[in-house]
């Protein structure tokens, strides 16, 4: 793993939603550590166009993630119930499978160093065909029995409860998450695999403690979103600098997946209502989250942040790994 850092063991977390970008990818990796784009929610033909902008600003090695397709079983009059619950303005439940298989094949016809999968272990096949081409096979894991069930990946993303935005579990339960130190030490066990860390991650400290557990790097998603090459919308940004936001939680509120963030408005209000249904409930509250975006309202949309949030500050990327390194 450590080949594709050749200074710094830390990798730049991808982000679905606008808050990754290849500029911010880019500039992780020209400082040294990896960076990662996310292909979550975009077209296969956007997720292409987010690699020709990448290899114009770099020659660096990096990442892309995908997200597997739900195959959960949605309770669609939950669903409804929970459209009425939001009020007017709602949008309604879109395509599943995230384009899933065209980005695939997109990425095996020319592939980066790594591809990364969340929500899931990727079919046999895929991970072979990827391998067959020297792509290094990354897979999220937030337990022991996923990790198991990842044997054949190259490399495990261990997640831990601490992690900002999506939970990356290979199922939407509710079962008891573990904080990243207990669920690191635990999946290091079971597997020789390297492992990468992710969760809180927020200083060097942290970074360094991952690594005397065991970890060959350290995952950071929230210590880069206040950078200016990161595309958080500014809504986000200032919320995350913002000392009336005081905790995080999980919550399925805005998308109908556990994932992390400030308590605000929205996740107080609803997340006790909010059905298993992913990504259906992403589709239904999107148009009132991006209108919260507009008129700048931070109470109405999703704030995701890690645990360690109050430590991310407003500087560039190569900084902001600078000062994770130590």
């Amino acid at each position: 793993m450590t080949e594709w850092m050749p200074e710094l063991p830390i990798v730049q977390a991808p982000m679905a939603g606008g808050a990754g970008t290849p500029e911010l990818a880019a500039a992780v990796a020209e400082a040294g550590g990896l960076g990662f784009l996310a292909a979550g929610y975009k077209s296969a033909a956007q997720m292409r166009d987010d690699i020709v902008r990448m290899r114009a600003l770099t020659s660096r090695p990096f990442g892309m993630n995908l997200f597997l397709p739900s195959e959960d079983p949605v309770d669609a009059a939950a669903v409804a119930r929970y459209r009425e619950r939001l009020g007017p303005g709602t949008g309604t439940p879109g395509p599943r499978d995230d384009d899933y298989d065209a980005k695939v094949a997109d990425l095996l016809g020319d592939p980066p160093a790594l591809v990364s999968f969340t929500f899931g272990m990727p079919a046999q096949d895929v991970v072979r065909a990827f391998q067959d081409r020297g792509v290094s096979v990354v897979v999220t894991v937030t337990s022991v029995d996923e990790a198991r069930a990842a044997s054949s990946a190259d490399v495990l993303c261990v997640q831990g409860t601490e992690a900002g935005a999506h939970q990356g579990s290979f199922t939407n339960d509710d079962r008891e998450r573990l904080p990243l130190r207990t669920l690191l030490a635990a999946v290091r066990e079971v597997t020789a695999q390297p492992l990468i860390a992710a969760g809180g991650i927020g200083d060097a400290a942290a970074v360094a403690d991952v690594l005397a557990l065991g970890a060959v790097a350290a995952q950071a998603g929230t210590a880069f979103l206040r950078c200016p090459e990161s595309g958080a919308n500014a809504v986000h940004k200032a919320a995350l600098a913002d000392p009336a936001y005081t905790e995080t939680a999980l919550t399925r509120a805005f998308t109908g997946r556990p994932a992390r963030g400030l308590v605000n408005r929205f996740l107080a209000e609803h997340s006790a209502h909010a059905p298993a249904a992913y990504p259906d409930v992403h589709y239904v509250t999107s148009p009132l989250r991006k209108a919260a975006v507009a008129r700048g309202d931070a109470g109405g949309v999703n704030l995701w942040a890690g645990t360690s949030w109050r430590l991310a500050r407003e500087a560039p990327a190569a900084e902001v790994l600078a000062s994770l390194a130590g």
